[in-house]
Order: structure tokens, then sequence, then C-alpha cells
């Protein structure tokens, strides 16, 4: 029998993940997260466990799947898509919130989990042009904005003092 669409139960989905960011030689050093067969250059987040908040979401999610310590500099907002399952009879509304992070210094990129095989640091305007979901490129865009003013806000301290 096939399902179409409309004969799809709707379930809601959650997400929480985030950006992780570094200053490197080149600029603005973005991670993100691959699989290699399937060309695939992703953010990294995942699903919240019981009584786990979106925040404690992110932080584990990107620390499993990145093998980094990080830290949230700030909430980046959140992007909402759908995907279906036909062969479970399943389409999801899925909402994923983001975070700005940094390493906090502890963990290591080999450290990562298995959910993807690689993990690698790309320069901002590469990582945009790699990445496979158009809609992760915009939340990197927001994040590179949220860089651009935590600078700004640190220079006009800086000449104020």
């Amino acid at each position: 029998m096939t399902i179409r669409n409309g004969d799809l139960r709707t379930e809601r989905a959650v997400s929480a993940g985030g950006v992780v960011f570094r200053r490197g030689g080149s600029g603005v050093e973005i991670i993100l997260c691959g699989r290699t067969h399937e060309r695939l250059w992703a953010l990294p987040k995942g699903t919240p466990e019981p009584d786990e908040s979106l925040r404690q979401t992110a932080l584990r999610e990107v620390g499993e799947e990145t093998g980094l310590g990080v830290a949230i500099v700030r909430d980046l907002g959140t992007i909402e898509y759908e995907f279906a399952r036909p062969s479970q009879g399943v389409r999801f509304e899925k909402t994923v919130y983001h975070y700005l992070m940094q390493p906090d210094g502890t963990g290591g990129v080999e450290q990562h989990d298995g959910e993807y095989d690689r993990v690698d640091w790309f320069p901002a305007q590469e990582a945009l042009r790699v990445m496979t979901y158009r809609n992760e490129a915009h939340v990197v865009r927001r994040a590179l904005d949220a860089i651009d003013e935590i600078d700004a806000a640190g220079a006009a301290a800086g000449a104020a003092s």
C-alpha cells in the first residue's frame, strides 16, 4: 500500500546543537561533522534526553559528536523543517535550537563519537560553501554576525577604558 503525505500522522521533533567557532590563522573557523560516504557536512546536534534542558542537550550532543568540551556563548535561535518516513507512516515537523559555542580547552576532535566519520575545522566561508543543508548555513551566517557583534563590543569596551 502506498502512503501519501496527506495520510501520514504528524509528530513534532526537537533537537539542539551548536555552531562551534575558534579564531585561527585564516580568521574565524567553524567545526563541521561529516559522513564521507554520504558527502555530508553538518552542524552537530541531537535529541534531548528525558528531563534534559535544550542547553544541556546542545552541550552534550556537541561534545559527543565533536569530541570537544564546549561552552555556550549565546543563543542563535531555531530552524524548522519537515521530513517524512512513509514506511513508518509519519511526517515530522522538527525544530532545532542552535547556540553559538567556543571550545573550553578540553577534549579533541579525535575523540568524537561514531555518529560521524569526520570532524574538521573549516574557515567560515569554506564551511558555508561545503555545508549540505542550506538552513544550517543560515545558522552559521547568524553565528558570524553574532561573532562580529561580540568583537565590536569588545573593541568598544577596550576603547572606553
